[in-house]
């Protein structure tokens, strides 16, 4: 996908495939009343007929037009609002990539000055068009004999200085759409298929295409030289050995201390010896979601050339229940010598992340989120549309809140209170893995921050967020768009 930048001085004269207007019923705008202008009112009488009343996101295409030097045309509404919302604002341009998509062109011309969204700049508007019409692009090829068509479109104009900001805003909005299609491609891929294994070659294989981006991958001798008990636990009954996979980005002086992100990366989630209900189980090789945002942002990262330091860390294993799985009412002892009864072994993302993130504070991080698809009680409290927030920082938390605000992609704060500790309470070990089925986000938000006491950390369960069931199943790519907000806040 190309996308250029090119103020428009002549509507009437721009060569495009299809040229798109944003308006509002009245063609407040000069550019909108010169193409009406231009085609004999053409616009005006669709208008006054009632073919198009200009409500957000309508669109209208129009095949042959003429006085136009673009032989179509397409009128996307607007409103009548001034400002827009972030979310119109989305509607609005999706609309206008799905309408010339479903035409079929290839090259074309958005006219976007005529849309002002509520304290959001321009480069935030070009940077959200980077970003939605690449991750219109992703298709998944992987396993399917007949893919879907590729999105015919192949190279956008928009009406806008090309400016130094405008061009880097570009670029940032397409390289985070490359990533969210990077962890959509990850997460949609079979258990078969995505292992341990393969994300550790993925990771390599970021290393390799990125200077960067230095990767190291520790297999379970190490693991168990270290100590990592617990997160070995989940991979006992599996014949796939559990991966730590730790992607170094060097962006910042190397004194700078970096900013580390943890993914869980079960692979695939049977619940082991607990094991789960036959229906919908298909969809725990999403359990590896946290892990494939984390390569995700990375590459992202990367692409931008941002300046800051970023370690991703993914804590990869299979839960397979065997007669070498882990049993309920087994102990073990994570890195950290803090010991666990592990009541059920399908609360399994808590007992891979203790570890990864108790090795995450060797590198003293300025900060640490880790992201897991680790409750269903986090999609009963919050459904698909936000993240769950967990931190020990409410300045953290509230960083976070707004970075996912401005990415469009939201989360929520949930409370993190020592009132709800007791709930891990354990006779035979330091802790139980799991506290009963009243708050079950909370509580295993409240077990992960038994292991990051030593720095500023924060928690998002994706678990409703990180993918779409029945029909139209796949991987949504979350949290990415917050993950890279939020880290090219804090670049230099």
């Amino acid at each position: 996908m190309q996308i250029s930048l090119k103020p428009c001085k002549d509507v009437t004269t721009v060569n495009t495939d299809c040229l798109i207007l944003i308006v509002d019923r009245s063609l407040s705008t000069d550019i909108a009343k010169a193409a009406d202008s231009a085609t004999g009112g053409a616009i005006t009488k669709i208008i006054n007929r009632g073919d198009f009343s200009g409500k957000i996101a309508e669109s209208l295409y129009l095949p042959a037009v003429s006085g136009l030097k673009a032989p179509r045309l397409l009128i996307i509404g607007k409103g009548e609002n001034a400002d827009l919302k972030d979310s119109e604002f989305d509607k609005i341009i999706t609309a206008a990539i799905n309408a010339t998509a479903s035409a079929g062109c290839k090259d074309i011309s958005m006219m976007i000055d005529s849309i002002s969204v509520a304290d959001r700049n321009a480069p935030w508007q070009l940077q959200r068009i980077a970003q939605l019409i690449t991750t219109a692009g992703y298709r998944y090829t992987a396993t399917v004999s007949k893919p879907k068509p590729a999105l015919s479109i192949r190279r956008l104009t928009l009406q806008s200085a090309n400016t130094d900001a405008n061009r880097r805003a570009v670029h940032i909005g397409a390289s985070i759409g490359k990533g969210i299609n990077v962890a959509c491609d990850l997460g949609d891929l079979p258990g078969n298929i995505c292992t341990p294994n393969y994300l550790a070659s993925e990771a390599r294989a970021l290393g390799r295409k990125f200077e960067s981006v230095t990767v190291s991958v520790l297999d379970e001798k190490k693991m168990a030289q270290l100590g990592m008990h617990s997160l070995l636990s989940v991979s006992a009954g599996s014949d796939q050995p559990a991966q730590l996979i730790v992607m170094e980005y060097k962006g910042s002086k190397k004194s700078d201390k970096p900013h580390v992100l943890v993914g869980k990366g079960v692979t695939f989630d049977t619940g082991g010896i607990s094991l789960k209900p036959g229906a919908k189980m298909d969809e725990m090789k999403y359990d590896m979601c946290g892990a494939a945002s984390v390569l995700g942002t990375l590459n992202a990262v990367a692409n931008m050339d941002i300046k800051l330091n970023v370690i991703g860390i993914i804590a990869a294993a299979e839960n397979m229940p065997s007669g070498k799985a882990t049993k309920p009412g087994d102990v073990v002892t994570s890195m950290s010598g803090q010991t666990i009864e592990v009541l059920n072994t399908d609360a399994e993302g808590r007992l891979v992340l203790c570890d990864a993130l108790t090795y995450a504070g060797k590198f003293k991080p300025a900060s640490v989120i880790d992201i897991a698809t680790l409750t269903g009680a986090c999609v009963v409290a919050l459904g698909k549309h936000a993240s769950g927030l967990f931190s020990n920082d409410d300045g953290f938390a509230a960083e976070l809140l707004e970075q996912g605000r401005l990415a469009q992609d939201r989360a929520w704060h949930m409370p993190l209170w020592d009132d709800y500790q007791s709930q891990l309470d354990s006779n035979f070990a330091d802790m139980a893995n799991i506290g009963g089925p009243e708050a079950g986000s909370v509580t295993a938000a409240c077990f992960l921050s038994r292991f990051t006491k030593d720095y500023r950390w924060a928690h998002l369960d994706i678990a409703g967020a990180a993918w779409i069931g029945g029909a139209n199943k796949g991987a949504t790519g979350r949290p990415v768009g917050l993950l890279c907000q939020y880290l090219a806040s804090k670049a230099g």
